[in-house]
């Protein structure tokens, strides 16, 4: 079986196609012949810049279920969408039952690719702080596949939504998804301000600015850090008395899928949120970006060009062949 390896037999990490043993599973497990792939930022830098050789990176992907466990709900030929912690750009993976759910016959394989980690993460970070008519939403790294899930989610909801962009290249496209305003650097982005909830996917000086836009009782959800800047420095006083010009309550949440979805307690159910966002992919409530597609033979290349930002959206790969 093939699988998507991390090689580093050469000067640099590549990412190749390469034979590994069949997947087996477990008894809460799926086995999915797998049909698309999509790619994140932070798994694809993990695999070219930390990862072994043979590692074998991956977590989004869609496809038939060829087995599946007696009472899960799944049956062999069923088309779906699941997310492993890794190896799932394989031809066959073994998937959770909990993490996987059906996809209907009008969404493609490369469209329900886009939605484990993107869609589920926008979904659940959204939950952080009840939002509707009135309330006021701020989405950072908005042209990235979380962003650009939890843009239309967000105005789904009725609330205001804006979006931060680095230039107003983007705009048009941002407010195609449902943004209200587009905020294009610092100071366009405290003025659209106080916000109720603001997704973050930044990190380092952004986020030090973002904490001093929030709303009295405002949540600030930290889900990625695509500036790579560890260091981040903000106003405690601004943070925590003068909030939106008012006083208190303010939140910082970091935010990190893998606990979302097996704390304990209080874990989100990954596999309804994913065929809630299927059926939105369905009925036109919600639309991929899909910035690439290409085959998976294609892997590194297409690997390289997302951290070059080469395009907005997700890149997506079909498999086989």
């Amino acid at each position: 079986m093939k699988a998507v390896t991390v090689s580093k037999t050469g000067p640099e990490a590549r990412l190749v196609l390469a034979e590994h043993e069949e997947p087996e599973a477990g008894p809460d497990e799926a086995i999915v012949a797998v049909r698309a792939i999509s790619l994140n930022n932070g798994e694809v830098r993990g695999a070219l810049l930390e990862g072994a050789d043979r590692d074998r990176p991956g977590w989004d992907l869609s496809g038939v279920v060829q087995t599946a466990p007696e009472g899960s709900g799944f049956r062999p030929g069923d088309r779906v969408v699941g997310l492993v912690w890794s190896g799932g750009w394989a031809e066959r993976v073994a998937v959770p039952t909990r993490r996987l759910a059906t996809i209907p016959d009008d969404v493609s394989f490369e469209a329900a690719s886009t939605l484990p980690v993107a869609g589920l993460t926008a979904a659940v970070a959204l939950q952080k702080r009840a939002i509707g008519p009135g309330s006021r939403v701020l989405v950072t790294a908005a042209t990235g596949g979380v962003g650009i899930y939890a843009l239309q989610l967000a105005a789904a909801a009725g609330a205001h939504v804006t979006a931060f962009a680095r230039d107003a290249s983007n705009a048009d496209f941002l407010r195609s998804l449902g943004a209200h305003e587009v905020a294009v650097g610092i100071e366009a982005g405290g003025r659209g301000g106080p916000y109720d909830l603001i997704l973050e996917g930044v990190g380092g000086a952004l986020l030090g600015e973002a904490l001093m836009w929030l709303a009295p009782r405002g949540v600030c959800v930290l889900f990625g850090d695509a500036s790579q800047d560890r260091l981040t420095t903000f106003d405690a006083r601004r943070f925590r008395l003068q909030s939106g010009g008012a006083f208190g309550g303010t939140v910082l949440y970091g935010f990190f899928l893998p606990e979302e979805l097996t704390r304990p307690e209080g874990a989100a159910d990954g596999s309804a949120v994913l065929a809630d966002l299927a059926r939105r992919l369905s009925d036109g409530r919600l639309r991929p970006v899909i910035g690439k597609t290409a085959p998976w033979a294609e892997i590194d290349e297409t690997a390289r060009d997302l951290l070059e930002r080469k395009f907005a959206g997700k890149a997506v790969m079909t498999v086989g062949g």
